[in-house]
């Protein structure tokens, strides 16, 4: 275990917490406040025209996005630290599930780009019509929600594996790894149902991830308020260290 961080849990636990609900927001601010504005749903024509009149905002969204996703790795590198005790293998698992998802929510975020790089007229486009590049930039948006359906299968694992985690701990409240559990199960219902069910995940979004947000913001604030049950942090360590003496 990390030296500095069994001496001072709480503390990295909170700079978890911090992390977490910066994710969130930005987030919140990429999916409400940018795609959720700009894009008008069944208009390529209007969607452009939206993207070209607040480029700023457009850019503004997808750095927000790649922001989230380097706050990720502190974020997950904490969750391993915190859980290792519990359970070292499936800690390392939910890491592992986690970092795939970043990379390929990271990589998606290029389908963004190709609104941008149309309305930046580059000389090659004068192939296309303005219809074939509105057309191929709403394509292009679609992609990403798809792109993003990939990620959160993985990072649907992720929650289980976590949640789970949680509930053995003793040191975190069982009730933020239920809903950890349910949040986890929310994001595989809705990805899978976005490939295997269009008109069924049509249908059940946005209100199949609401209880993955309110699972994910009840931990971040718990991390940040009260971090983690410092006797019961302990007694795990020790737990930890005498099966590592044991197996010597």
């Amino acid at each position: 275990m990390h030296a500095s961080f069994d001496r001072f849990p709480v503390r990295y636990a909170r700079i978890a917490g911090i992390a977490y609900l910066a994710i969130i927001l930005l987030g919140m601010f990429g999916e409400i406040a940018v795609r959720g504005t700009l894009v008008i749903a069944g208009n390529p024509a209007a969607t452009l025209e939206a993207i070209a009149q607040a480029q700023p905002l457009w850019r503004a969204g997808i750095v927000g996005d790649l922001l989230m996703h380097v706050l990720d790795i502190p974020t997950i590198w904490i969750f391993y630290l915190l859980l290792k005790p519990v359970s070292h293998p499936l800690a390392l698992l939910s890491t592992l599930f986690n970092m795939i998802q970043t990379a390929v929510l990271v990589l998606n975020k290029m389908t963004l780009l190709v609104p941008v790089l149309i309305l930046g007229q580059a000389h090659h486009l004068g192939a296309f019509t303005t219809e074939q590049l509105q057309a191929i930039s709403y394509l292009a948006i679609n992609a990403h929600g798809y792109g993003f359906g990939f990620g959160l299968i993985f990072f649907g694992f992720a929650c289980l594996v976590r949640g789970y985690l949680i509930i053995q701990s003793g040191f975190l409240p069982k009730a933020l790894g239920v809903l950890l559990l349910i949040a986890g199960a929310c994001y595989l219902v809705n990805s899978f149902a976005l490939l295997l069910a269009p008109a069924f995940a049509q249908a059940i979004f946005p209100a199949v991830l609401v209880p993955a947000f309110v699972g994910e913001l009840c931990l971040a604030l718990w991390l940040l308020i009260k971090g983690v049950n410092l006797p019961q942090w302990y007694r795990r360590i020790n737990e930890q260290a005498g099966h590592e003496n044991l197996s010597r």
